[in-house]
């Protein structure tokens, strides 16, 4: 089984590498699939993001692109949306014993949304690229920030999906920062956003270690490949094919 878990993260990882769709709506719904608890689903995810987005904060703290402004603004609303989630999953399992269910449909309805946005994105993301770039990309939308950080945290919460992706589509429709920041103020969020959810999971025990191990010893080298890759093959096709397999885990989770 660990051999299957670490080809499962070299799966995951390589796809991750070679067409940036997030980790979280391709593993969640797997683990699920053959037959992980959603609940230690969602923790475990959540505590592998957060060691899979250090190493990427720390390159692109190197090479100067994150907004840490824009950073600092959406987690004061995301990660205290993300904590308001987890907490109010524990009491409806205590009060209704139907925790696993919640988070199940949950999955299910978050991963169409991101599957149709990835694909909406894909095919109209150049006219948004085109707009004029603005220097303070939070200006005048402090209180929009904090809501949209807090909205979209409470679903990473939930889910432990969209840290990426969601968050994406809000730098690409609402800020309109440098192209060259968009990815590094996205890894850079979703660190601070899964690490904090991620040890509140697994401060409730919906963490397996060993099971987020082997995903680890398996991405790692599945990202790096399939980075090196995505330059020799068509970006948006992958992406799309991506965002449809995504649809359709998130179809079947919910059937």
């Amino acid at each position: 089984m660990e051999l299957g878990i670490i080809g499962m993260g070299l799966f995951v990882g390589f796809l991750v590498g070679l067409t940036g769709v997030g980790g979280a709506a391709l593993l969640t719904p797997i683990l699920m699939l053959i037959g992980i608890n959603p609940v230690v689903a969602v923790g475990t995810d959540l505590f592998y993001n957060s060691v899979t987005k250090l190493f990427g904060t720390i390159q692109h703290w190197r090479q100067k692109t994150i907004n840490g402004r824009l950073v600092l603004y959406l987690s004061f609303g995301s990660i205290p949306g993300a904590v308001i989630a987890i907490v109010l999953l524990k009491v409806f399992d205590f009060y209704f014993q139907n925790q696993e269910h919640i988070i199940k449909h949950s999955i299910g309805y978050v991963l169409i949304f991101v599957a149709a946005a990835t694909i909406y994105q894909n095919f109209f993301s150049n006219h948004f690229n085109k707009k004029q770039e603005q220097a303070d990309p939070i200006k005048g939308k402090k209180v929009l920030t904090i809501l949209i950080g807090f909205v979209l945290g409470f679903i990473v919460g939930l889910t432990s999906i969209g840290s990426g992706s969601l968050f994406a589509l809000a730098f690409l429709y609402i800020y309109r920062i440098k192209t060259s920041k968009v990815v590094g103020t996205d890894i850079a969020h979703a660190f601070a956003l899964v690490t904090v959810a991620g040890l509140l999971h697994a401060g409730l025990g919906n963490v397996d270690f060993l099971l987020a191990g082997n995903l680890l010893i398996g991405s790692i080298p599945g990202v790096l490949l399939g980075s090196s890759l995505s330059t020799k093959l068509p970006a948006k096709p992958l992406r799309f094919i991506m965002a449809v397999i995504i649809l359709i885990s998130g179809i079947k989770i919910i059937l």
